[in-house]
C-alpha cells in the first residue's frame, strides 16, 4: 500500500508542480503550490500509513539514522521526472517527511532573472562567491545553474560537496565529480581538505554550517581556487557579519582582513509568489571592489548598503529595489513586496510615493563611489527626494503593474 500511494503522490507533485509534500499523521498529505500548503482531497494519514510511505523511500542506513538521531535527509530520484530531496523526522513520536522536488532541467541565468554580472564573478580564477536566504530561496537551484553553466562552457575540474546530491550533473566540458556528506565523506570540513588535493578549479560547498567548512572554505579561495558556498543569511552585510561572528573574538580581526582577500561576490535572494501563478526572485548583488574590501577589513560593514546603492555599475542591486522593481511590473503583490523588505518602513513609504506618482530615481546613475566607499549624491539626490531648485525636472514614475 506504501508504494502504491507514494507513486501517486509524487505523481501529483509532478503533475501539479508543486514545490513540497508534506507528509503528518492526523491530516491529508499537503502539497505546497506558489508557496502555499494545499491539502489533498485524499484520506487522514494513521501512524502506519506514514511509517509504509517512509520505509517504502527511505535507504537501510538512513532508517538507522532516523532510530538514532529522530531524523535524516537523503536524496532519491522518482523515474526520469524528478528528483526528490527528503527530510525524514520524528514528532510527537510519529514519522513524519518533507519532500522537495527538483526538477530535472537546468534553469537558465536568464530564467532565474539573476543579475548579469554573475557570469562574470563566476569565470574569475580565484575567490569565495556565496549565494545566501533563507530555506526555500532557491540558493541550491542557483548553484546548480552556475555549476551547469560552467560544464557547458569551460573546461574545468568541479568538485561538489552536498548532503544530500540533489541536482545530478553529466560530464559535458568539465569534469564534475559530486560527493555526498554522510555517503561518500564524513563531513564537509573533511571533504574540503581533501578537494585541495583533487587538482579542483571549482569548489561547491552545499552548505557552510560550522567554523571549519568556512575557515576552509576561505583558504580554498585564497589559494586559487574559485569556491561557491551558500549560507542561510539575508543581505550582504548580515552575510559579512555571520561569517565574522562564527570565529572567536581572537581570530576576528584575522579572518577579516582574509574575507576581504578572498571574498569576490554575495548574492543574496528571496523567492516570491509570482502573479497570477508560478514563483520569482528578488536579488541583492554585491561585487566586492577596493572599497568594499576596505569595509570588510576595517570592520565598516554597516556601509555595505551605502556602497552596493553607488555601484550600478559594476552590477550591484539592493534587495529591496529588486523586490520594488518586482512590484513595479506587476509581478509581485504590494503586501508580499513590503513583507519581504529589508526595511519595511521605508520600502512601504517609496511604493506610496511611487503610488502618487512621485519621481522615483531608480536608477541614480550619476552617484559616484568614494575610493573608501563613501557614497557622493549626484543631480538627482535620494530616491523619492524633491529635486534640488534649479535641476531640471523629472519624469513621472512607471505605473505599478504597468509592466515593461
Amino acid at each position: 500500500m506504501g508504494s502504491v500511494l507514494i507513486d501517486k503522490l509524487l505523481q501529483s507533485v509532478v503533475n501539479q508542480s508543486a514545490s513540497d509534500l508534506h507528509i503528518s499523521v492526523g491530516q491529508p498529505p499537503v502539497l505546497r503550490m506558489d508557496g502555499r500548503l494545499r491539502k489533498l482531497d485524499t484520506k487522514v494519514l494513521e501512524p502506519e500509513d506514514a511509517i509504509a510511505l517512509m520505509k517504502s523511500i527511505t535507504p537501510d542506513r538512513c532508517q538507522q539514522e532516523l532510530q538514532e538521531v529522530g531524523g535524516t535527509d537523503f536524496g532519491f530520484a522518482f523515474g526520469e521526472q524528478a528528483r526528490f530531496r527528503v527530510s525524514v523526522f520524528k514528532q510527537r513520536g510519529f514519522i513524519s517527511m518533507v519532500l522537495r522536488r527538483i526538477p530535472n532541467k537546468f534553469l537558465t541565468f536568464e530564467e532565474l532573472g539573476t543579475p548579469p554580472v554573475i557570469k562574470d564573478l563566476i569565470t574569475r580564477p580565484r575567490g569565495l562567491f556565496l549565494v545566501t536566504g533563507p530555506t526555500g530561496s532557491g540558493k541550491t537551484t542557483t548553484l546548480a545553474s552556475v555549476v551547469n553553466w560552467l560544464n557547458d562552457n569551460q573546461d574545468k575540474h568541479i568538485i561538489t560537496i552536498e548532503d544530500p546530491i540533489e541536482y545530478y550533473h553529466k560530464h559535458k566540458k568539465s569534469t564534475v565529480n559530486q560527493r555526498e556528506v554522510g555517503v561518500d565523506v564524513p563531513s564537509f570540513s573533511e571533504a574540503l581538505r581533501r578537494a585541495l588535493r583533487m587538482d579542483p578549479d571549482v569548489i561547491l560547498v552545499g552548505e557552510m554550517r560550522d567554523l571549519e567548512t568556512i575557515q576552509s572554505a576561505i583558504t580554498a579561495a585564497e589559494t586559487g581556487h574559485i569556491v561557491f558556498g551558500t549560507l542561510h543569511t539575508t543581505g550582504a552585510e548580515g552575510t559579512v557579519n555571520r561569517i565574522i561572528d562564527v570565529f572567536p573574538t581572537s581570530q576576528q580581526e584575522q579572518i577579516r582582513t582574509q574575507l576581504s582577500v578572498a571574498i569576490i561576490g554575495i548574492l543574496s535572494q528571496a523567492l516570491l509568489p509570482r502573479k497570477p501563478k508560478g514563483m520569482v526572485a528578488a536579488y541583492e548583488m554585491l561585487v566586492v571592489t577596493p572599497a568594499i574590501s576596505n569595509i570588510i577589513r576595517e570592520n565598516k560593514t554597516y556601509r555595505i548598503d551605502s556602497c552596493i546603492q553607488t555601484g550600478r555599475k559594476h552590477g550591484m542591486i539592493l534587495l529591496d529595489d529588486s523586490l520594488f522593481n518586482l512590484w513595479q511590473r506587476g509581478m509581485i503583490d504590494e503586501e508580499e513586496s513590503i513583507a519581504r523588505s529589508r526595511k519595511p518602513s521605508e520600502f512601504k513609504f517609496r511604493v506610496d510615493q511611487a503610488k502618487k506618482g512621485i519621481f522615483e530615481d531608480a536608477a541614480k546613475e550619476d552617484e559616484e563611489e568614494d575610493d573608501d566607499g563613501e557614497k557622493r549624491p549626484g543631480a538627482q539626490g535620494k530616491p523619492g527626494a524633491p529635486a534640488r531648485p534649479g535641476a531640471p525636472p523629472t519624469r513621472p514614475a512607471a505605473k505599478p503593474g504597468g509592466g515593461r
